[in-house]
Order: C-alpha cells, then structure tokens, then sequence
C-alpha cells in the first residue's frame, strides 16, 4: 500500500464521514417533520420515536451513501487541486489516473458497504420501522393480516386458496391436477382446511373428484407434495416492497413464483437494482474525477456533481420503472443509469489521459 494511497483514503474519510452526518441529519429532519404530525396522533413516546429513527438509520445511509461519496469525492479533490497538490504530483510523474484509481478502490470499498448496510443491517431496519409504523402509528395488527383468494401452479397442479394466514394455515383448498399434455383435469381435490410447508400440503376434511371416472371420495385426511412455500405469497404481496428482502430471499423467491408460473419481473428488477445502487457508488468515482479534471473550481465542480446525482436518480428511477412493466430487460432497466454515467465519464476521461501518456 503506497503513501500516496494511505494520504487519499485517509482524506476521502475525513471529508466523506462528515459530510455522512449531515447528510443522516437532513434526511432524519426532514422525515421527523413530515411524520410528527402523525406520531403526535398515536400518541408515541419520545423513546418509541427514537428507535424509528435509529433502526431506520442503516437504511438511511445506504440510500444517500453514493451521492455523499460523489460529493466528498469532488470536494477532496477540488481541494487538492487549489492547493496545487495535483499540479505538484503531475510534476513528479504521477498522472490524474493514479489518483483515480485509488478514488476507485475507495468506491468499491464503500460499495461493499453500502451493499452489507442495505441487505443485512438495512433489511432488520427498514422491516422494524415498517413495524412500528403500522402497528404502532396506523395501529394495524401486522400478525393477523390474512391473505385472500391466492393462485399459483406447482407441476401438473392448478392450486387455489380461499385464506392463508401468518401461521401457514388457510381455508378453501382447491386444486386441479393436470394429464401430462395440460388439456385435462384428471383429478380436482378440495379441502375445508389445510396445513402448508414445502413438501408437504396437509388437507383436511378432503373431496377428491375424478373426472374421468365420474367418480367421487371423500376422506378426512390428505397430503400433496406441493414444493410451493405458502411464505413467498407474504414475502411478495402488495403490503411488502421488494427492496425490503434481501438479495437471497429475493432470489428465492423469484425462482419458486417463477416455477409456479407467475410474472416476476418486477422482483428480477428489484434484485438488479439492488447490486446496480451499490454498484453505484464504484460509478461515483469516475464521475467525480471526471468533473473535477473539467473545473476544479469547488463551488462550480459541487453544482455540477447534485446536478448529476438529480439525473443519474431521474435515470436510475425510469430505468427501475420499464424494467418493473416489463419494456426493458429486468438487467438493462436497473444498470441503464450506471453504464450511462460510467461511459460518459470515460468520455471524458480517457481521451485527457491519452494526451497526457
């Protein structure tokens, strides 16, 4: 590790952590002033507001990292550049593309920091805070939410479930197995009560129908070996975001609603853009070195940088959108802002670097 690496990063962290804090504390102000009407009203204690706050804080730094990272990046290197350290070290032999790759490798460290922030720290958070939001603020009883009128395949099996609550146990099973061409129903099986876990469906109070045979049983207990995790239906239902799961249970989740038949590009976006945001910040690095080898005037170079974070979140937002819709590839929608902020940074910065070789 050279000298000139230790002297950046250890200035990239004095400027960036700062900067952090007062980034945290804007976005904190502002989400306290517009909530505290609503906290007022549920009648919350300070201490109860409090941890809303500090479980929601990981989430908060993953979210606004890449843009501080951009702006303390600039700043560091506007700095460097009025107090001549750039001209002095382009004296000694070493080029703006040293520089930048060091800028580099502290943007793929702080990228494995905002992706450990969002999927591990940043998921407990945001699904404690979404907790006590409901719960305690919109006084909703999480725990007994129940969910209606689900549909899925598994196999050759057509299921339907009247309910599903939290504990895996529902009403009003209906399932319709198929012959192997899919044209038929060679067995209709339905249930006043069932018991759900992977593998293993346990039916209750059961008619089993054979078309074929004009035929008809009734038993009092039947299993099915569906491999359908009744868990997935709560993971991904309408009250759940996919930016709350993390990228494995979000995988998992995608191949077993992908198996079943449904669509699940909206969720195959939300994995890409979670890697595409931590990605992000490995972008910022070109984006910073970019703008500051253009003005390295720091009031100019930091209006220039908010004035490319606004656009690359315009990008990133539109991307997300036609990748969720289904009018892009799920990859092209969530990457779309990064590859168009990293090829027009090397635009600019290759052909200066050329010049200078």
């Amino acid at each position: 590790m050279s000298l000139l690496f230790r002297y950046l990063t250890k200035n990239n962290a004095f400027i960036l952590l700062p900067t952090l804090a007062v980034g945290i504390g804007l976005y904190v102000l502002t989400d306290l002033f517009e909530r505290l009407d609503n906290f007022i009203e549920a009648g919350l204690s300070v201490g109860m507001v409090f941890t809303y706050f500090i479980v929601k804080m990981p989430l908060v730094i993953s979210q606004i990292l890449p843009v501080i990272f951009l702006l303390s990046t600039v700043i560091q290197l506007c700095i460097m550049a009025r107090s001549r350290e750039l001209t002095a070290l382009q004296a000694g032999g070493i080029s703006l593309g040293v520089v930048a790759n060091s800028m580099i490798l502290c943007g793929l460290f702080w990228s494995g920091v905002q992706l450990g922030f969002s999927e591990y720290l940043g998921v407990a958070g945001e699904r404690e805070s979404a907790r006590i939001w409901q719960e305690e603020v919109r006084k909703k009883n999480l725990a007994a939410t129940v969910l209606t009128d689900v549909w899925f395949t598994d196999g050759d099996w057509i299921v339907s479930l009247g309910t599903l609550d939290p504990k895996a146990h529902g009403t009003g099973f209906s399932g319709f197995e198929l012959s192997e061409d899919g044209l038929s129903i060679t067995r209709i099986v339905q249930a006043a009560s069932y018991t759900a876990e992977p593998g293993r469906w346990a039916l209750r109070d059961v008619h089993v129908y054979t078309p074929d045979a004009f035929s008809q049983e009734q038993v009092p207990d039947f299993v099915l070996p569906l491999r359908q995790d009744p868990e997935t239906f709560r993971l991904v239902n309408a009250g759940t975001k996919p930016q709350q799961l993390p990228l494995w249970q979000l995988g998992e989740a995608i191949d077993q609603l992908k198996a079943s038949g449904s669509n699940v590009e909206t969720l195959r976006t939300a994995w890409h853009a979670k890697l595409a945001y931590a990605a992000s910040i490995l972008v910022m690095a070109f984006v910073a070195t970019a703008i500051v080898s253009w003005k390295d005037n720091i009031y100019i170079a930091v209006t220039i940088a908010l004035v490319c974070t606004f656009l690359y979140y315009a990008v990133y937002t539109l991307g997300t959108t036609l990748g969720q819709r289904g009018m892009v590839s799920p990859i092209l929608g969530a990457w779309s802002a990064n590859i168009i902020a990293a090829v027009l940074s090397m635009w600019r910065l290759v052909p200066m670097l050329l010049r200078r070789v």
